[in-house]
């Protein structure tokens, strides 16, 4: 008998490398699923900030509110919780760099820009992706013309929770599924069986399985505390097997040209392997 699969946790994340939010329903869109990185931090150069160069990111929490989103930073009390609305204005602009893209960005608040450099200890400023801006998906892999937010490389990720099981049960010390942050969590099947989809549907939205999600030293941050984890864990572990070429792999890029609303508990159904 072959486990049925259930998409099990939706996340969101607002700004690029802090918190997420976990959602029963969201939406798709040419970007990613509604809200999902568009809200970006940069340095004094205009330079994409994340938890690889600061790890201290991780203690900025974000909660769902009226149009917006609240940030709060889990070991400062005496910071205030400060309120971001999903969409920016145009009133102030920037062109900031991401990786190989620079691309135009809206300005938030200076209120914003001081909270969030108060909390992180350096001066930075928080930029918005308008629906202005195209940032491509790369062509060599992308035939639908895909767009994508201020995420890496794709607009979602997908993880299996068998497969963090499988690595979970090779560590001393469990990690939680934070470490990865997906989009889509489904359960059911076995470790690894998102490696070899192609086509797969969530409701009534298909999509299409990229590649390997190649990984890096963030997934040694522990999202709790901000500290890396002295042993290089779990990036040491997954090395040891999940390894191809000098890039270890976790989870699955994915696109999708259609709109929907997804809903945890819904099914997911493989409609194609890749060959």
């Amino acid at each position: 008998m072959i486990d049925s699969l259930i998409l099990q946790d939706l996340y969101i994340y607002p700004v690029k490398s802090l918190g997420g939010i976990r959602l029963t329903e969201a939406a798709t869109e040419k970007r990613g699923l509604r809200h999902d990185r568009r809200w970006l931090l940069v340095d004094e150069r205009n330079q994409f900030m994340t938890q690889r160069q600061t790890p201290a990111m991780a203690l900025l929490r974000v909660a769902p509110a009226y149009n917006g989103f609240l940030l709060t930073h889990s070991q400062r009390p005496d910071l205030l919780p400060l309120y971001i609305p999903f969409e920016a204005t145009p009133e102030r602009t920037l062109f900031v760099t991401i990786w190989d893209d620079m691309v135009f960005g809206w300005r938030g608040s200076r209120e914003a820009d001081e909270w969030l450099s108060e909390a992180l200890g350096q001066v930075c400023k928080l930029i918005y992706m308008s629906d202005m801006v195209r940032r491509d998906v790369d062509p060599n892999l992308n035939p639908e013309g895909q767009l994508v937010s201020f995420a890496d490389e794709y607009p979602f990720l997908l993880i299996g929770q068998s497969s963090l099981n499988d690595l979970n049960s090779r560590l001393t010390d469990p990690v939680l599924m934070d470490r990865f942050r997906p989009n889509f969590v489904f359960s059911g099947g076995a470790a690894f069986s998102e490696d070899a989809w192609e086509q797969f549907r969530i409701g009534e939205v298909t999509f299409r399985a990229v590649r390997p999600c190649a990984r890096c030293v963030m997934t040694t941050v522990d999202q709790q505390t901000s500290l890396r984890t002295p042993t290089g864990e779990p990036l040491r572990t997954l090395a040891t097997y999940r390894s191809v070429g000098k890039k270890v792999m976790f989870g699955q890029n994915v696109t999708t040209t259609e709109k929907g609303l997804l809903r945890v508990g819904s099914a997911v159904e493989v409609l194609s392997l890749k060959s």
